[in-house]
């Protein structure tokens, strides 16, 4: 009963009718609107609330545009006003009364006070005459352009839903407005030489010399998007399940070649999800740019790896798929959200494993004998999406699922949560079976299309699809920030078994699969229960020498290096010495070797080799040797390093500690060399809200210097250690940067302190302050030696932290670095 009421709710729309007049002279579109809301709520409501995106870009204080400032994007800070764009409200009235409204949450929240209360399943008619400015289309690609052709994205106001309290907030450059379906009519009137396209019903098309008329409308939308433009970019493609409308072309197909990949694309969606709920769909150029197929559009086509029409293949499906799953699930865009995306990229991967199952993530790249050797040669495309993951995991800046999405940092936001969620699902699928899984996600949107769906209302319809325990998904998977990593503690051959004893290391409950292995043929595998900390299984089989965790690498671990173990011998994995820098392999204990070259005066040309274990992404323990030969000193010089990074798994504010020890042995003058060693201790600390730049450092570290002596030096020899403070916050509006640094050694004491203000005003000048200031608590060096001095004109480097060409050097080009 409670099911067919909320069904019965969410069916009785909204209705908005829009009449529009667009004027491309100052480009401003005047409307005139009427709204029926339908107050489906069990509450009674004194006052709507309403979202007014378009006012959002009015001023440089909005949270647009501190958004923009967060992520340093300067040009619409340094816009004029007029190019802006705002709202401008001329009256808002019921049936008898003007009614009162006022922007007390934010400039595009609009809070409209009834003249009286709405009871539940009451309906009231308002209307609402404003007018818009259109913003440049440069801040977010949809707006107006330079052409005068009209992008209208969150233009009109609309209100906002009732759910335990009005879900309304800002724009913040997310494309997240949260509306119930609506039905909406609209008329617009352009100039004679404009078009309209949209994915509304087109009831009529009226045009004379001076203007055309547009008559649209559309039932059970969730907004309307108009493009007017001068010429009309878009063609039509009609497929048997749809009507697609797209101005996204590739000039090297041709119009049947790019038909025939549409009409897969959609009949590949109704297949795996099921009918779209519209007759009508529109792809547009602007739509895609904002979320491109990261990669491919860092590719110029001349140089592009990939057969014809696979990148405009791929193109089409992350639109459509994108239009399909937004214009069909209502789910809350800012807390749903991950939900959304999952399935996105998860309909993606499983696009391209069925028509492109070989397909290599460097395409044709991949069989170029330079890089056959490559593990990066090898990956599958669909490999791209736990590797861009694993690029933010591993430096600890992933955030959970469940985070709401405007506290997101862009990476995330744009990349991380989608491949991670859709990474999730592939888990799931491997865990309860593909077939299951897909008849699940299948029926999810068939009974739940247009209608008000949460996380829990998915967790619990596939629940109710397997006998399997899956309650992790969400619970550890989707609300946990902390990365997924599980390891081997013990194998114990026990006649024609083995016991297994794994740890579940950061502590989820989750489950992993666990095979048994002989060489790299596999003879058993199983998946453990969902479990935390510890877990101990048995394997049948004598001839297992070797258990692994998540072989087939489905599950997106943080560390897959430490997933094997074998039941007799040292080492569980193979070493393997590989040239230059490489995707990991977690088969291997890899060694990478790359040439280098150097140069000083002193040593002249320095040929050697740094072999070290750092791959494409970051890894917690790395380190480095690096010998060389100087040509010109006839000496075997270099340096080496090895440090070690620590994440603590509190949720305070220290971040990382990392620490170390590095040492190098060059020369400082012709004939004589130095030898430098450093150990070091680094703690960063920085706020919850990873969206913040806030930063505090303090690095502690000891610096040894051995220098051979010349007839100069009485005391070659010395230790220091340095104590130093950061405290830094940099914005775009404001910008500060202090340093305290302290340094000690049996020769001198000395303090410093370093002062950065940098402030934009909203007039667009900006005051920058800068302070130093430095004293000696005692020195004891030589008098007039100022070789430990401050130096405010250069670094004196007594510390040999850089790489000069000519340290000694006190004329010509070489004393001047």
């Amino acid at each position: 009963m409670l099911l067919l009421v909320f069904v019965c709710h969410v069916s009785a729309q909204n209705k908005v009718t829009i009449d529009a007049d667009l004027d491309i002279e100052n480009d401003i579109v005047t409307i005139v609107q009427e709204l029926i809301f339908h107050n489906q709520t069990d509450t009674v409501l004194n006052e709507i609330y309403f979202f007014d995106w378009n006012n959002s870009f009015s001023s440089k204080t909005t949270p647009l545009a501190k958004s923009f400032a967060e992520n340093f994007t300067l040009n619409f800070h340094f816009e004029k006003d007029e190019a802006r764009g705002k709202t401008t409200i001329l009256s808002i009235r019921d049936s008898i009364f003007d009614l009162k409204w006022n922007r007390e949450k934010a400039a595009d929240i609009l809070k409209v006070v009834l003249s009286k209360p709405l009871n539940p399943d009451e309906k009231i008619k308002l209307s609402i005459n404003y007018s818009i400015k259109v913003p440049d289309a440069k801040f977010t690609r949809f707006g107006v352009t330079r052409n005068k052709e009209y992008f209208l994205k969150h233009w009109l106001i609309l209100p906002a839903i009732y759910q335990n309290g009005w879900q309304v907030y800002s724009n913040k450059n997310i494309d997240d407005l949260y509306i119930l379906p609506t039905d909406f009519e609209l008329r617009i009137s352009t100039p004679a030489s404009h078009s309209v396209t949209s994915d509304l019903d087109v009831i009529s098309i009226s045009k004379n010399e001076i203007s055309n008329e547009f008559s649209l409308s559309g039932k059970n939308r969730l907004d309307v998007t108009l493009y007017i433009e001068p010429q009309n970019t878009f063609k039509t493609v009609i497929t048997d399940n749809l009507t697609l409308v797209t101005n996204i072309h590739n000039p090297r197909l041709s119009p049947p070649l790019r038909a025939v990949f549409i009409e897969r694309i959609i009949s590949f969606l109704n297949q795996n999800l099921g009918a779209y709920p519209n007759q009508r769909m529109v792809v547009s150029d602007p739509e895609y740019r904002r979320q491109p197929v990261y990669g491919l559009n860092l590719l110029p086509s001349f140089l592009s790896p990939f057969p014809d029409g696979f990148e405009y293949d791929l193109a089409m499906l992350k639109t459509i798929s994108k239009q399909y799953l937004n214009n069909s699930l209502v789910m809350h865009p800012r807390k749903d959200y991950w939900l959304q995306d999952a399935l996105h990229i998860y309909l993606m991967m499983n696009y391209v494993d069925t028509f492109y199952p070989e397909m290599k993530l460097g395409g044709s790249f991949s069989d170029w004998w330079l890089l056959q050797w490559s593990e990066a040669a090898k990956m599958e495309f669909n490999d791209q999406y736990q590797f861009l993951y694993m690029n933010i995991a591993r430096q600890h800046l992933n955030q959970a699922l469940t985070t709401e999405r405007d506290s997101l940092i862009k990476y995330n936001v744009n990349i991380a949560n989608a491949y991670y969620g859709a990474s999730g699902l592939k888990y799931l699928e491997s865990y309860m079976g593909k077939y299951p899984l897909e008849v699940a996600i299948k029926a999810f949107y068939e009974q739940n299309k247009l209608q008000m769906v949460t996380t829990p209302d998915f967790e619990k319809f596939l629940s109710d699809k397997t006998d399997k325990n899956i309650s992790w998904f969400v619970d550890s998977y989707a609300k946990s920030k902390h990365s997924i990593d599980f390891d081997i503690l013990k194998v114990r051959q026990k006649e024609d078994s083995v016991q297994v004893k794994i740890r579940n290391k950061n502590n989820q409950e989750l489950p992993v699969s666990v095979y048994g292995l002989n060489k790299d043929q596999i003879i058993y595998k199983t998946w453990t229960a969902p479990f935390q900390d510890s877990i101990n299984i048995t394997l049948p089989g004598a001839q297992i020498t070797r258990v692994a965790l998540n072989y087939d690498g489905i599950i997106p671990e943080i560390n897959k290096r430490n997933n094997f173990k074998s039941i007799n011998g040292l080492l569980n994995k193979p070493i393997r010495f590989e040239l230059f820098r490489d995707v990991e392999n977690p088969h291997y204990n890899q060694l990478y070797f790359i040439p280098i070259f150097e140069y000083n005066l002193y040593d002249g040309i320095s040929l050697g080799i740094d072999a070290h274990n750092k791959n494409l992404l970051n890894k917690n323990l790395e380190y480095s040797i690096s010998p060389l030969y100087g040509l010109r000193s006839e000496t075997l010089i270099g340096g080496g390093s090895i440090s070690y990074k620590h994440y603590p798994k509190d949720e305070g504010k220290l971040f990382l500690i990392r620490y170390g020890f590095s040492g190098k042995y060059f020369s400082y003058d012709y004939n004589r060399f130095y030898r430098r060693y450093s150990p070091f201790i680094t703690f960063t600390f920085r706020p919850k809200n990873l969206r913040l730049n806030e930063r505090q450092y303090i690095n502690l570290r000891t610096v040894s210097v051995h220098r051979d002596k010349n007839e100069n030096q009485k005391n070659p020899n010395y230790d220091v250690f340095n104590f130093q403070y950061v405290y830094a916050d940099q914005n775009l509006i404001d910008y500060f940067r202090s340093v305290v640094d302290y340094q000690i050694s049996s020769k001198f004491s000395k303090l410093s302190f370093q002062l950065e203000y940098r402030k934009l005003f909203l007039s667009n000048r900006q005051i920058d302050l800068r302070l130093f200031s430095g004293i000696f608590l005692f020195n004891d060096s030589r008098q007039n030696d100022h070789f430990f001095s401050f130096a405010l004109d250069r670094p004196s480097d007594y510390m040999f932290d850089y790489k000069y060409y000519g340290r000694s050097e006190i004329r010509s080009l070489f004393s001047q670095q």
